[in-house]
């Protein structure tokens, strides 16, 4: 989503993201034309008519489980965003009874919270989950 127009958005696609992404990209651009929704989350800068570039993860309740906010000169890295996405799925899906270490990638070891994880973190992490083993 942008305050771009569906016109930019679609010149965006076919002139640059479909290079990037074979077929363009699965979902469709939103326009906030206004910034209406960019300054219920932060971004839209009113003053200068533009909004920083923000990523934000909601689950399926509305509620906001990451965000990342960056200055238009930085990008974005699409991988990371879909990695936090698998794994705030599989902590839901667990209930919070599997927890995913920093860096952890599906099918990797995740940590099981709980009194016995206290003061242990460290060592479950250099066991199996550090340095890509």
């Amino acid at each position: 989503m942008s305050i771009d127009s569906m016109f930019v958005h679609k010149m965006w696609n076919d002139n640059e993201l479909s290079k990037m992404v074979k077929g363009g990209i699965p979902f469709p651009m939103l326009s906030d034309a206004g910034g209406r929704v960019g300054k219920v989350y932060g971004v839209y800068d009113e003053n200068a008519g533009v909004e920083t570039r923000g990523r934000f993860i909601i689950d399926p309740d509305g509620v906001i489980q990451g965000y990342e906010v960056l200055t238009p000169a930085v990008g974005r890295n699409v991988s990371e965003t879909i990695r936090q996405v698998q794994a705030f799925q599989l902590v839901r899906n667990t209930k919070g009874g599997e927890a995913t270490p920093s860096g952890w990638q599906p099918g990797k070891k995740t940590l099981k919270p709980g009194i016995n994880l206290v003061g242990k973190v460290w060592e479950e992490w250099t066991t199996d989950m550090a340095f890509d083993k």
